[in-house]
């Protein structure tokens, strides 16, 4: 029977492939099953899992357990198939790989008006994803890099998120011992992010006033959706230098700008809910 090791494929001379020693071998083999249930769309019993892959029944039946614990499969009349949660993280997927693209262009635009760095963030569980940047002419930038996931409680882009996608249930979202001291204006109680959530909510927009990184203001718009729905944030950071606190209407209004062609680009008409 051939085993997991003997299935992996050689990594090249100067690939950008993982290193293997850092790979988690129940995690790689969690991530194979779901890869195979994909192509099976009648399911598999754990026996057939274990044979097609090489993996002991007994390691196959506690990844399962898991998997369907987090909604990433589902047991059905003693078969496996894909979960119920994989809907929703496709769907997130498409929609992120569609905004970024549309929100290219406008990202372009914005910090061609501002002079500052753009990016574009998308909600992804309890953080901010930051999906594009369209880097500032400045020498000196400080914003963050696609693919990195920021904090609510202090970024720009998640107090967005917080304030019109969270506002509800900011203490499920954030737990006192999530709420990090990055610099010392950062907020870490939740009677101040509420009422920091509805002063964004009043105003339209969010400010991380050096609680993110010191030296630097960050400001942030809603994006919406077809449906109303808040769905990325569209947002500028700059040295507090440039960025002054008198600066912050003008900044704003054109943020706001970019973040109401790039709704409309969406699909979305109408007043924001």
């Amino acid at each position: 029977m051939p085993t997991s090791a003997s299935r992996r494929p050689a990594v090249p001379a100067g690939s950008d492939l993982p290193d293997e020693r850092y790979v988690i071998p129940n995690l790689r083999n969690a991530c194979r099953i779901l890869k195979l249930l994909g192509r099976h769309p009648d399911g598999l019993k754990a026996a057939d899992l274990a044979r097609d892959l090489g993996i002991p029944v007994t390691t196959t039946l506690r990844i399962m357990a898991t998997l369907h614990l987090e909604g990433l499969a589902r047991k059905v009349e003693g078969r496996y198939e894909l979960g119920p949660v994989l809907i929703q993280l496709g769907t997130a997927a498409l929609a992120g790989a569609e905004i970024r693209e549309l929100a290219l262009p406008v990202l372009q635009r914005l910090t061609a008006a501002t002079d500052e760095t753009s990016h574009l963030a998308i909600p992804c569980d309890d953080r901010s994803l930051i999906a594009a940047v369209q880097d500032s002419p400045h020498p000196l930038r400080a914003a963050s890099r696609p693919g990195y996931l920021a904090e609510l409680h202090c970024s720009s882009t998640g107090k967005v998120f917080l304030a019109f996608l969270h506002s509800h249930r900011l203490a499920e979202v954030l737990p006192a011992d999530s709420l990090v001291r990055r610099t010392p204006h950062t907020l870490t109680t939740l009677p101040k992010l509420r009422k920091e959530a509805e002063l964004t909510r009043a105003r339209g927009y969010s400010l991380d006033d050096e609680e993110y990184h010191p030296g630097v203001r960050c400001l942030a718009v809603p994006v919406f959706g077809s449906g109303g729905q808040v769905v990325a944030a569209l947002g500028i950071t700059a040295s507090v230098v440039r960025f002054t606190p008198e600066r912050i209407p003008e900044m704003a209004a054109k943020v706001q700008a970019a973040a109401a062609e790039l709704s409309e680009l969406l699909g979305h008409a109408g007043v924001p809910i």
